[in-house]
């Protein structure tokens, strides 16, 4: 194997281990502070309801019903939180040691011998798969493409793989679902609009 293809498989797998690491530790995140926001909100909500006359609709209340049902949700995946975290950890060590592999593969001649790296590169890769947990939680691929993006040091890794904001920095879901809550304002703001003119009409 050439130095030039190792580097860039060695940048696919960082990508695949460090993103990886940030989806765990994303759905830790989720399960271990989503509940407490939840209930904060709700109790919160609720003292000013008794205040505020008129703050208590059947609007806000089926919206803090819905928060109720996503909190029953996490908690399914709580008694596996620590599996998350632990997971995260072990990724997280994996792609350190590949970003070492990486510098010292770097360092090297073009005509050097790679195949203890190469070797190397194999054990590491092989430690990644049974690290993984494969069911995620919801929307933890959206807070892990912040996590990873936004908050990791990944230049090495970008020096291969040269990310695009629109195509890799933002998850497609994401644009989907932004185009069709714009798209549903905007059809209602045409109706509001409609209805104004409707009523204005002599």
């Amino acid at each position: 194997m050439k130095k030039s293809d190792l580097l860039k498989s060695i940048a696919e797998k960082g990508y695949d281990v460090g993103f990886g690491a940030k989806k765990h530790f994303a759905t830790y995140d989720i399960i271990e502070k989503a509940p407490g926001f939840i209930s904060f909100s709700s109790m919160a909500f609720g003292i000013f309801a008794l205040a505020v006359k008129g703050l208590s609709t059947e609007t806000t209340s089926a919206i803090f019903i819905v928060l109720g049902v996503i909190g029953l949700y996490i908690n399914l995946y709580d008694h596996k939180k620590s599996s998350y975290e632990q997971s995260g950890v072990a990724l997280t060590k994996i792609y350190n040691e590949l970003k070492s592999l990486y510098f010292k593969v770097k360092s090297l001649e073009e005509d050097a011998e790679f195949s203890e790296l190469q070797k190397e590169f194999s054990e590491l890769e092989s430690r990644y798969y049974p690290a993984c947990i494969s069911k995620q939680i919801l929307f933890s691929n959206w807070y892990a493409h912040y996590k990873f993006y936004w908050e990791h040091q990944i230049d090495w890794v970008n020096e291969q793989l040269n990310f695009n904001f629109f195509r890799d920095k933002i998850p497609l879901s994401l644009w989907l679902t932004m185009l069709t809550v714009i798209t549903g304002l905007i059809w209602s703001l045409s109706d509001i609009a409609a209805l104004v003119c409707n009523i204005s009409k002599p």
